[in-house]
């Protein structure tokens, strides 16, 4: 599937990449012009505005810096499509940078265009998310 065009198709290939940590091939699913937004007051909250902002800033650091390197596990219980846009659930089982579990769900709206992520909305539980990870802000 090296250069898929179906929406869901184009999804499964940057989650391929994220679950695998291939960087090149999720730098290369989003749009240039690309946007990512959690709501919120997380550190981690958008709109992260450009695919090298959402890869380098955003991704780098919800995947790197607040967990122990090679922790995560994520699963996809529930991909839905309506023409380009895509309805996402997903769970992430990871250790905390300081050692501590990391149980978390998610959903997204991804939003395809030209065989490229252009945008996403995600949205979690923003207080487990902020006890856990960002206790510095108590």
């Amino acid at each position: 599937m090296s250069n898929p065009t179906e929406p869901k198709q184009v999804l499964q290939r940057y989650l391929d990449a994220l679950v695998a940590g291939d960087i090149d091939t999720i730098r290369d699913s989003f749009a240039t012009d690309a946007t990512w937004t959690i709501k919120g007051d997380l550190p981690i909250a958008g709109p992260w505005h450009g695919r090298d902002q959402i890869v380098d800033d955003f991704l780098a650091a919800v995947t790197g810096e607040r967990f122990e390197a090679g922790s995560h596990k994520f699963a996809f219980p529930t991909m839905i499509a309506d023409g380009d846009t895509i309805a996402l659930e997903w769970h992430v089982s990871a250790r905390t940078a300081a050692g501590e579990p990391y149980e978390n769900d998610y959903c997204g709206i991804f939003v395809i265009a030209d065989s490229k992520i252009t945008a996403v909305r995600e949205y979690l539980d923003t207080r487990y998310a902020a006890k856990t990870l960002f206790p510095e802000l108590d």
